[in-house]
């Protein structure tokens, strides 16, 4: 399964939000092989998404908001999407494309009304909701197949569970922060031994201090991280001591939980938002070009990051993506792709940014403002 399109209004900082994940045609010596639909070379997709942008543009509300949907889409649970709305008195909706290995595109499109006096939670009875499909021909792109979709009449159902029904299931891993907990195991590992591999040889990469990490009891979710002198007990993927552990060895276990579910193939849309902001930048750009080479047919990955080093790697522009607030509304975030101004890989991305090509860069004059304030006499 892989994400073609989405489009979110009233949710989170989205209003008006679009995001299209196809791209126009192959380009020269790619180092991101397969970037289309198993079986469909034309139906081109972006596998990786590396996501940039300033502080409060919406990186991770983006992983909320598509969380909250393939778990609407899956799962039948309407209530965590809702609570993503950030006005109740207006409504709501988004709008995802998901094309299939058995070659279906769908379409899902969800309406939540909203009302002027609703201090209440939203009800069942207030989705209004669409879900359809078209055949992805053998020769299709998925602009010519879209365009046959758009083309259909709407489906409404009365019930949004019935209306679900007939989408193949999603299997994902979302890495995103969690507020009460730090993280939490979004997949259970598949197989413990591998995963017991894998974490090891992640955590002591961030920290050779790390003797082994083992798999303890029967308890297939309970791993134990030895030290020379102490140990830290992780259960459900989450460190139990975390303080004992550098921040960027705690965020290492989400990592590995990544890592693990990629190469066993238990997932097929991946979000990895900024597990590496307390990594050296080459660490950062090392697992980045793991998960790369991991991702295989029919998989999809969001990587957001702050770290402008990663725009000198090896990867086509069209997996760049910047979020931005509207120049001329605050309220409205928008997005761009490096590929959107830049057409030939011999310039340098890392120098675009660095000038502000995207209009992505934060506005700091309120930090300099700080010093004049106590030079004013605040102080």
């Amino acid at each position: 399964m892989v994400v073609l399109n989405v489009h979110l209004d009233n949710i989170l900082v989205f209003n008006d939000f679009s995001l299209c994940l196809s791209y126009p045609k192959k380009p020269v010596n790619s180092t991101i092989s397969e970037e289309h639909l198993a079986g469909r070379s034309n139906f081109r997709y972006k596998k990786i998404i590396v996501l940039m942008g300033a502080n409060a543009t919406g990186k991770t509300a983006l992983g909320y908001a598509m969380s909250g949907i393939f778990n609407f889409i899956s799962r039948k649970d309407y209530v965590a999407l809702t609570e993503l709305i950030e006005d109740n008195t207006k409504d709501a909706s988004f709008s995802v494309d998901l094309a299939f290995p058995n070659y279906q595109l769908y379409r899902v499109t969800a309406t939540f009304k909203g009302g002027v006096n609703k201090l209440t939670a939203f009800k069942s009875t207030d989705i209004e909701i669409s879900v359809k499909s078209e055949k992805i021909l053998k020769n299709d792109s998925y602009e010519r197949c879209s365009e046959r979709l758009t083309q259909k009449e709407e489906q409404y159902f009365d019930n949004y569970i019935q209306a679900l029904e007939s989408i193949p299931f999603l299997t994902w891993k979302f890495e995103l922060p969690f507020a009460s907990s730090g993280r939490q195991s979004v997949l259970d590992p598949v197989a413990p031994e591998a995963y017991a591999v894998v974490l090891e040889k992640t955590l002591k990469a961030l920290d050779p201090r790390i003797d082994k990490v083992e798999k303890i009891g029967e308890d297939n979710n309970t791993f134990l991280i030895r030290f020379q002198n102490h140990s830290v007990l992780i259960k459900d993927g989450i460190a139990q001591e975390a303080g004992k552990l550098s921040s960027g060895t705690a965020e290492g276990i989400g990592v590995a939980d990544l890592i693990t579910a990629m190469k066993l193939r238990a997932a097929e849309f991946m979000f990895c938002d900024e597990k590496f902001s307390h990594l050296h930048s080459a660490a950062e750009k090392a697992f980045l070009s793991l998960l790369i080479d991991l991702i295989g047919p029919n998989q999809q990955m969001f990587f957001t990051t702050h770290n402008t080093d990663v725009l000198d790697m090896n990867i086509p522009f069209h997996s760049y993506a910047f979020l931005r607030r509207d120049e001329y509304d605050e309220n409205r975030v928008t997005s761009v792709f490096a590929s959107d101004y830049l057409k030939k890989n011999n310039v340098s991305l890392k120098n675009a940014v660095e000038n502000d090509l995207f209009s992505t860069n934060p506005d700091t004059d309120d930090i300099y403002r700080i010093s004049d304030l106590f030079e004013e006499g605040m102080a």
